[in-house]
């Protein structure tokens, strides 16, 4: 949603989240009712109070108007309570809502949109963005609605006691709307920037502190400070334009607030002059103007909270109404056999003008292994992102089992396949609850413990303080390379399925680590469709076939030996690796 379609529809949306918890509103709506009532009635007391007491010395009320007001009192504290209540368990249960279904949404999100949004972008929508919903769609509806009904009540008492009054003090209202709905456009606009560059300082911080080796090594941490302290500056100056507007506009609204009390007292003098105004119900008049005053006040400062949780809305909503992966599949897969055709696909990028891969074909046998190589930025990883529809095919076909994948959900499709890449995603809990992951989870100990040693992890796991229940912190970040490494292929021998992707798997490991590790992928890769993208050629010499790619087309495929008897790109990439002479 646009920041140009306005306001009012996007909190119309937002307040349908609001829906579930009627039941609290209504109980929070009917405590705002009971404290404007009660604040009213204190008012109108006034008169009373003033002729009664203190004019006519009337002895008959001096017991039953304090007890009035403390009773008065008593139930408007109830009631805030209730309110208070009510508004802070919608609001947080909206929040809650909202960050399970942004979460939900991002994880059904096709690759492309990982490309296009920095993950802190998305740690902000699900963190701040989500809090300034909530405080919109509820707080700030208390602070409108509550003083709204102080407003009313105060009103209301003013033309109860005066009418001729009351009407001259309202011909201040227009002026009032106009400062009103200016805030909010310049609210509304600056809090957008604010946001967006909210996004952008948590990406500089997160790089410089995940980077934080690389930068102190190459000395950046000036270049670094400077570049978040731009970022900080810009923000912390759109920070005061908000708060800049927000005071001018609170001024001004005591201001208009001064010039109306200062016109009713010229007013009510004229009217007491002629006898329709006694002194209790100037009081009236002059507390309700008063009171009225700073419910004004709050209304315009709330404009502020409003419009922060306006422009966090159109953020949320553009990510809610983006589309889901394309899962149109409707053909059953229990397990597939593993026979897979690439049949002239083609793949681009979104916003790239050359296609990743162009026109590919082979086939990868059940029990077979197909390794794929070539330069950097070949089309490698692209390739095989395609089997577990992570992206699109720009055109062609892949099939599996004779079908293509488009056929099958997408469930079904990524639960026959294992991977296991160079970059291994662990999580802050034990090395069982790593192994068993996701629908694995009910998975016995027995099937971990055989899935941990197939992988040659028990010899580290076994000198772990407790076992298999060690917890290993964010990302696996108490263990080392290699041993993170056995524990992603400790997953896919649990998993079992038929079609296994390793990508550059050992590519970052020591001698002695590759060495366990090649071993444990030794013991997994037996009678599955495996398909290694492979950075050592050294541990691809025994692949079935080899496919070679160069600027995202297939330029060679064969046997490790008939490649290197071909003399082409293949030999070439060996000769490099292992430094051999070229041949003259």
């Amino acid at each position: 949603m646009s920041e140009q379609s306005g306001p009012w529809p996007t909190y119309k949306r937002l307040l349908a989240y609001a829906r579930p918890y009627r039941s609290l509103l209504v109980l929070a709506a009917f405590g705002m009712i009971v404290e404007a009532a009660a604040g009213t009635g204190f008012t109108l007391m006034m008169k009373p109070i003033i002729d009664e007491t203190f004019i006519a010395e009337n002895t008959s009320v001096s017991l039953t108007l304090p007890l009035a007001i403390i009773a008065l009192f008593l139930a408007r504290g109830v009631a805030g309570l209730v309110t208070d209540y009510g508004m802070a368990r919608a609001g947080r249960s909206v929040a809650r809502d909202l960050r399970l279904l942004l979460l939900g949404k991002y994880l059904r999100q096709p690759g492309s949109r990982f490309d296009n949004e920095s993950v802190p972008s998305m740690l902000t929508r699900l963190g701040a963005d989500t809090e300034q919903v909530a405080q919109a769609a509820v707080d700030a509806s208390k602070v409108m609605i509550s003083q709204g009904l102080q407003v009313v009540g105060m009103f209301g008492a003013m033309l109860y006691t005066s009418w001729r009054v009351t009407i001259a003090i309202v011909l201040l209202g227009p002026i009032l709307a106009w400062v009103m709905d200016r805030v909010g456009r310049r609210y509304r606009s600056i809090n957008h920037r604010i946001l967006e560059g909210s996004a952008s300082m948590l990406q500089s911080a997160g790089e410089a502190l995940n980077g934080q080796q690389e930068v102190k090594v190459y000395g950046a941490q000036p270049s670094e400070l400077q570049r978040y302290g731009a970022q900080v500056e810009r923000n912390l100056k759109l920070s005061m334009k908000v708060e800049v507007t927000r005071a001018s506009a609170s001024l001004l609204v005591q201001l208009m607030g001064a010039v109306g009390v200062a016109a009713l007292l010229l007013i009510a003098g004229h009217e007491a002059i002629r006898g329709r105004l006694s002194a209790g119900e100037f009081m009236v008049l002059m507390t309700s103007m008063i009171a009225i005053i700073t419910p004004l006040r709050q209304l315009t400062n709330v404009q502020g909270v409003l419009q922060r949780g306006v422009s966090s809305a159109q953020r949320l909503f553009d990510v809610l109404d983006s589309p889901d992966e394309r899962d149109e599949g409707t053909r059953p897969l229990e397990r597939a056999k593993g026979m897979i055709e690439f049949c002239d696909v083609s793949a681009r990028y979104p916003g790239q003008a050359q296609p990743a891969i162009a026109g590919i074909s082979f086939t990868a046998r059940p029990g077979t292994v197909t390794a794929i190589v070539g330069r950097s930025g070949s089309g490698k990883t692209t390739l095989v992102r395609l089997i577990p529809r992570f992206y699109e095919l720009e055109s062609g076909q892949i099939l599996l089992d004779g079908h293509s994948l488009d056929e099958y959900k997408l469930a079904d499709l990524r639960r026959q396949i294992a991977l296991v890449s160079q970059r291994v995603m662990l999580f802050d809990a034990s090395i069982a609850a790593n192994v068993a992951y996701g629908e694995l989870r009910d998975a016995d100990e027995e099937r971990i413990e055989r899935a941990v040693r197939g992988a040659n992890a028990m010899e580290f796991v076994e000198r772990l303080p407790q076992g298999l229940a060690t917890p290993i912190g964010e990302n696996g970040g108490r263990l080392s390379g290699g041993q993170r490494q056995r524990l992603a292929i400790a997953r896919a021998m649990l998993k079992d399925a038929p079609i296994l992707i390793l990508d550059e798997a050992t590519a970052a490991l020591d001698t002695e680590s590759e060495r366990l590790v090649q071993d444990a992928l030794d013991h997994l890769m037996p009678d599955r469709t495996t398909l290694v993208i492979a950075h050592r050629l050294s541990t691809i010499e025994h692949a079935d076939q080899v496919l070679v790619l160069d600027q995202g087309r297939l330029v060679e495929q064969g046997t490790h030996a008939e490649l290197l008897a071909r003399g082409g790109l293949y030999a070439h990439l060996h000769r490099m690796q292992f430094r051999e002479p070229s041949e003259a």
